[in-house]
Order: C-alpha cells, then structure tokens, then sequence
C-alpha cells in the first residue's frame, strides 16, 4: 500500500483550502481519509478529530482523485531540482516522529542527513555581536561534525547557516516557513543554493505557499524537532525563537541561550530562558560539553590548528597591527589597515576560530600568540 501512501500524502498535503493541523491529523488517518468519499465518516486515531462538514468535502474531493495532484507537486520539484519525502519513505527523518503531528510531506532540496544537530535562532533583527556569535557557533558546532539546523530568516538565522558553510565539511539544514517556489527572504537565494549543496534547504509547505505569518511558528516545530538542542541568541520577548525553545522543551530536547546586555530588549528572551533554567552559553563548547556520550562518540575530534606557522594575506596583515599583551576595538584595527570595519570583523573571526585572537568586552580583541 505504501505507493498508494505516498500519492495519497502528496495529495493531501498540496491541498492549500485545508489548515496544516487537519492536513497532519488527516495523513495519520489514511485509511479513514481514502474512504470518506463512500462513507463521510470521521477518521477516529489517537486523538478524535473534528471535521466540518466543509472540510469533509474537500478531503473527500482530494480523495476521489489524488494522482493528479500528486503528479502535478512532483512535476515542479523535479522542475526545481527537489525531492519529496514522505511519512512513508524511509529517508523521512525520524526525529520528526516525535512530533504529536509530524509534518506528512517533506519538499527537500538537498540531501537529509541523520547526524545530530543543533539548532541555532534569534532575532532577525540582531545585532552586529549576535550575528558574529551565531557565525562563531555555526562554524565551530559544523566543525565538530553537527549539522546546524536554522530558519533561514535574516540575521541571527543566516548568520548561523552561513557560519557552517564556513566549515570545511560543515552541514546546515534551512527549514522554511513557505513554498520552496518563493524567494523568502528576499535576497537569500544564493544562500540557499549553497544550503542545497552542502546541507538542505526544507520545508512541509506545498509549492504556492506563501511566506505568511502563521506559517513560522508551524515550521518552527521541525528546527526544534530536527535538532538535540536549540541555541538561542538574542530573542524580544514574544520572538518565534522563543516557540521554538518551548517546543524544544516539550520534546525533551535541551535549550542553551547566550546571555544578552540588560535593558536591550534583544537580551529579554535568552535571558529569561537562563532564568528558567536553559544552560548559559559563553561559547560554543559548552555546547559540545553537553550533549550525551553517545552524540559525542559521533563527533569529529577537536584538533587545534598549529599556530607557530605565520599567516599570510589578511590574516597575517591584521595581525601585524596588534602588538601582544594589547587590546584593540575593531574600529581602531579598520584605521591601521584602512579596511571597513566590516571586513576588520570578518577577519577577526576567521583569526578567533583558529585561535591566533581572543575576544575581549567591549568588543576588543587581542592577540593569544
């Protein structure tokens, strides 16, 4: 049956009149589903669901004739490169089960993979010390062999996917909250080719799903379910990254936050969700410390790089600017090499990942050799 299963789902997810919450408890009662167009009846599972009688004449209508549009979702991904991964297949990822409603659908561009992650969220609109954190954290939990699971959104999000990438074999998973056929956000699309390379852009949403509010905290479930633990990194009070930290609590995941300046509202979130106990994260191996024996048995070990060689190019000239034993604000550092500072930064991570610099507050960074 699982080839009729799997049409069915394709069939049943593309169906944009039907809310998600319907559509997931409808695809873990198939049996019930294929046979409302004889019965009208009510698929009864785990949990009793109640339809309308609006509501049953449109699964009845897909369920009269679901090859079409199951031919039609295929036709596009295959048009986009992409592949279609469902309850039934067994490339499904399994973390995903232990959701209430696993999404039935999955629209995959890349390959899934089953190594362990962690997943890294914040605000879109992040500071510039939050994206260099969420950078540092997903270069450095990439390098130990985690995928790093995000939302693709602006700042903290991409900061995060783009700081696997930096990885030398770093894995990221982009989970989205529409239709692979959108550019959203806007901009984002060579990062998600890259994603496709390297990891996998995803999303439950069939093609023609836009980007809409509601959406994000439905897409928000798989980063959390996807991932061993969630990291959250600057966070309003009412943020999504927050959802997620709770649906990560709720299926037993762990939470760890980076703790924010006080009276920035930013700092609210991660914050109170150390308050509440989620583990303080002053830099990405407390992260590693963490996680279980058996995650860690599955990590790349951590050999430091040798720092007696010298550097060349732009991380040997920025390092000709900062004497030993002293401490320099990025701005001064971009008046030495008459670099933007955003390029002063850039390198100043590259340099603090392979441990030639240390970040002092202030920001300031000083040389540790």
């Amino acid at each position: 049956m699982s080839d009729k299963e799997r049409i069915l789902l394709i069939a049943l997810n593309a169906t944009l009149e039907l809310e998600r919450e319907v559509i997931c408890h409808l695809a873990l009662n198939l049996d019930a589903w294929w046979h409302l167009n004889e019965s009208r009846s009510i698929p009864q599972g785990g949990q009793s669901l109640r339809l309308s009688k609006k509501i049953l004449t449109k699964a009845s209508r897909i369920a009269c004739n679901p090859d079409a549009a199951a031919a039609r979702e295929l036709r596009r991904a295959d048009k986009l490169g992409a592949e279609i991964v469902t309850l039934v297949d067994s490339a499904y990822p399994e973390q995903l089960r232990d959701l209430d409603l696993p999404p039935p659908v999955l629209y995959c561009r890349g390959t899934i993979t089953s190594a362990p992650g962690i997943a890294i969220v914040g605000s879109r609109r992040a500071s510039r010390p939050g994206r260099e954190i969420a950078e540092l954290a997903g270069r450095e939990l990439a390098i130990r062999g985690l995928t790093v699971v995000s939302g693709f959104a602006r700042g903290v999000d991409a900061s995060a996917h783009r700081g696997a990438l930096s990885a030398k074999a770093g894995r990221t998973v982009a989970v989205l909250g529409c239709g692979l056929d959108f550019d959203y956000p806007r901009g984002h699309r060579a990062l998600g080719d890259q994603i496709a390379v390297r990891g996998t852009v995803i999303t439950e949403f069939p093609f023609g799903t836009r980007p809409a509010p509601r959406n994000f905290p439905v897409r928000n479930r798989i980063i959390a379910a996807l991932a061993e633990g969630t990291l959250v990194i600057e966070a309003a009070p009412r943020s999504g990254s927050l959802i997620t930290a709770r649906l990560a609590i709720e299926l037993g995941r762990d939470v760890y936050a980076v703790p924010g300046a006080l009276f920035d509202d930013r700092s609210v979130g991660p914050n109170t969700l150390i308050r509440d106990g989620a583990l303080l994260v002053q830099h990405p191996r407390d992260i590693i410390e963490s996680l279980s024996c058996e995650t860690q048995r599955h990590l790349v070990p951590d050999e430091e790089q040798p720092l007696q060689a010298p550097l060349s190019g732009p991380k040997g000239n920025l390092l000709e600017c900062m004497k030993p034993g002293q401490v320099y604000p990025p701005e001064a550092l971009a008046s030495s090499t008459t670099w933007p500072v955003e390029r002063v930064l850039a390198v100043l991570l590259e340099l603090e990942l392979i441990g030639w610099v240390r970040r002092h507050p202030g920001p300031a960074f000083g040389r540790s050799r």
